[in-house]
């Protein structure tokens, strides 16, 4: 029963968020007392992640290195790099820009793991990056932030990178440490921990809504289009960089997942911590959105290697007949 309902949970995430958000808008008095709870709820996600963690996938770390590397390289470069551009290029307002930013200078999100097995994705690479990531985000996100809207919004450099230790880094090494230690215990916990993020990711869309609803109507379409712009343009540049680098075809759709995907969650989050609620909207959208594009992603992956599969025992029967 348990398992049915974590499943229905997860696979209509992207329904609950849209729900969430015109429940948001319409009934704002519901959601908003919700805000002060979004760290402490980002913080279980993070709890949960790291204990889905073994000491298997830290070992995968020095397995890959250069490639570890690479797609942190690539996931600081890449995703702050073209937010930039889009705020310049659509001209965003400063409390929207912000939430752009904050999306782009985030590590990859943990949905990221699950989009890769199902695109026939290297697993261990998506997790090993997400994991070094994640470890990195703390004193890499606030700098990131910092270089790029620092001129023209109040960034506490330090504050916000407590703020990320306490929301991310503690809470992933103290899942890491409880699975290590009680792993019969976190067998039967770990279950529900989709469902969990799941729902912190529908709540947190619904508090952010909820306290910005009139930015929303203004100017929701602008950031869809800056949104989608952002995550495409992220899994397209990760996509032809890993090939450039010579990587495997199962390395290349984990980089290009990982480096489109993001942790909007923390993005949303630090926006109501630090800035306003606008800042919010996009990390928001993103929850949504990069979740539809990385489904469509794994799709079009499996329908290829179906392809190519036909393509090869075709190729094989041939061979058979012509040898009899």
């Amino acid at each position: 029963m348990i398992d049915k309902i974590v499943r229905i949970c997860t696979r209509y995430m992207a329904v609950g968020v849209i729900l969430a958000g015109i429940f948001g808008i319409f009934v704002p008095s519901v959601m908003k007392p919700l805000a002060p709870y979004i760290p402490i709820m980002l913080g279980i996600i993070m709890f949960g992640m790291g204990m889905s963690l073994t000491p298997k996938d830290f070992q995968n770390v020095f397995k890959q290195p250069k490639n570890v590397a690479l797609g942190s390289l690539l996931q600081f470069v890449i995703m702050p790099g073209l937010a930039f551009v889009l705020i310049k290029l659509f001209a965003l307002p400063p409390a929207i820009a912000i939430g752009v930013v904050l999306v782009g200078c985030c590590p990859g999100g943990t949905a990221s793991n699950v989009i890769s097995y199902i695109a026939h994705a290297d697993v261990a690479l998506s997790v090993s990056m997400t994991m070094v990531n994640t470890i990195l985000a703390p004193f890499v996100t606030p700098f990131l932030i910092w270089l790029i809207a620092g001129a023209w919004v109040d960034i506490s450099f330090t504050s916000m990178m407590m703020s990320i230790v306490k929301m991310v880094l503690l809470p992933l090494l103290a899942g890491v440490g409880f699975n290590y230690f009680f792993p019969r215990q976190v067998a039967k916990v770990t279950k529900v921990m989709p469902m969990l993020s799941a729902l912190v990711i529908i709540f947190t869309v619904g508090c952010v809504v909820s306290l910005s609803g009139r930015t929303i109507l203004d100017n929701g379409l602008i950031i869809l289009a800056v949104v989608i712009l952002h995550n495409l343009g992220g899994m397209a540049l990760g996509f032809f960089c890993a090939r450039k680098f010579g990587m495997t075809k199962a390395q290349i759709r984990a980089m290009a997942i990982e480096v489109g995907m993001q942790n909007s969650g923390l993005a949303s989050t630090l926006a109501l911590m630090y800035f306003t609620a606008a800042g919010g909207i996009a990390g928001a959208i993103f929850s949504v959105w990069h979740n539809v594009s990385g489904s469509l992603f794994a799709s079009w992956c499996v329908g290829r290697d179906e392809e190519e599969m036909e393509t090869k025992t075709a190729v094989q029967m041939q061979g058979k007949r012509k040898i009899k």
